[in-house]
């Protein structure tokens, strides 16, 4: 279908339609991971647009079977398509999980969760525990994002700080997401938190690196700001 000049390629063709040349530089920065060849530059908002106007269409479902994707773009109107397509939670997910293994950049991953979890915490919670033990650096990832957006007001358990601080891996882009996790949850859970920076659990940069962004929250007080400068810990 694609590069056949079938239904497809419209798709394509309307994303570069909406290229903003100085955005697609601006972004060739934030996810140097990706080839600058496969970096449309479409903003989020314009991207948001045309998957509504997309999911109208009958070869939308068509495009979600249409894997691996070229462009950066088309993997982001996937991730914004499935729930426009598949408001049922249990269908969303399964979407989902078959686009996650081809998600290759942090930015993909994290426009990816739907708002519809936000009504199924208890479903998404089970799936969530599966995808922290991926092998996929973005599925482990996405699994920590969905924790965060979701899970750190009402739905908020103490043993999820251990699901996260238990996972073991030495990519950089989910020993970021650990510690912004936990930066998050010092600003909302502050009292479960705390614990594990006065007794470290967490390795030395991803421990340092968690009090950094909760620092520069401008949601803790001074006070507070300047008792987590004294638990950074000293190489």
């Amino acid at each position: 279908m694609k590069g056949g000049g079938g239904k497809l390629d419209v798709i394509t063709k309307q994303l570069f339609a909406l290229q903003d040349e100085g955005y697609k530089q601006f972004h060739r920065k934030l996810i140097p991971e990706i080839e600058s060849n496969r970096i449309i530059g479409v903003r989020t908002p314009e991207l948001r647009k045309l998957a509504k106007a997309i999911a109208k269409q009958s070869y939308a479902y068509d495009f979600l079977k249409e894997l691996p994707h070229t462009y950066y773009e088309e993997n982001n109107l996937h991730g914004a398509l499935i729930p426009l397509l598949f408001p049922d939670i249990h269908q969303c997910i399964e979407e989902i999980e078959k686009l996650l293994p081809y998600v290759d950049n942090w930015a993909t991953c994290d426009m990816l969760p739907p708002k519809l979890f936000k009504k199924h915490l208890d479903i998404v919670y089970d799936k969530i525990k599966m995808w922290l033990h991926s092998d996929h650096t973005y599925e482990v990832r996405f699994g920590i994002v969905v924790l965060m957006g979701n899970y750190l007001d009402q739905g908020f358990q103490k043993e999820m700080l251990s699901l996260v601080a238990g996972i073991q891996s030495e990519e950089y882009y989910i020993k970021m997401a650990i510690a912004w996790y936990f930066s998050v949850a010092l600003v909302k859970q502050y009292e479960a938190t705390i614990s594990y920076f006065t007794t470290p659990v967490l390795d030395t940069w991803t421990h340092n690196k968690a009090l950094q962004k909760a620092i520069e929250s401008k949601r803790i007080s001074k006070e507070t700001k300047d008792y987590l400068r004294n638990l950074k810990v000293r190489n």
